[in-house]
């Protein structure tokens, strides 16, 4: 199997009187929903799909309800999941308050299985 990629003439935001380049952007095949996967998970272990289906339910109400708590969330060889920040800067540390946080996002750090597959990816075009 291989990613298929499309590409998108851009130019340079920071030097807009440069010349424009051409970038690769991964081209989706389509989803996969949360209860597809259960049947998947359910196939490949005595569990049923319902039961697997509310255990991924569970596990989504539990990372949000831990990240807002402000903890990293680590799913063995799957990965980690934290939230991040975009702020304005302050000139000292006792100028910052949270008015210059201006963006929270989060982060998902993949596990050893996850950056394997990225390592050895294939690509075609679209």
């Amino acid at each position: 199997m291989s990613v298929k990629y499309t590409v998108t003439e851009r130019g340079n935001p920071l030097n807009p009187t440069q010349a424009k380049k051409w970038y690769a952007n991964a081209k989706s095949t389509g989803d996969t929903t949360l209860r597809e996967l259960s049947k998947e998970i359910a196939a490949r272990s005595t569990v049923s799909p319902a039961d697997t289906q509310a255990v991924l339910v569970s596990l989504t109400e539990l990372l949000v309800q831990n990240l807002a708590e402000g903890k990293i969330v680590r799913l063995g060889d799957f990965g980690a999941f934290q939230v991040g920040l975009n702020s304005e800067g302050a000139e000292t540390a006792d100028k910052f308050n949270a008015a210059l946080i201006k963006r929270s996002k989060v982060v998902f750090r993949p596990g050893v299985d996850l950056r394997e597959m990225l390592a050895t990816l294939k690509y075609e075009k679209a």
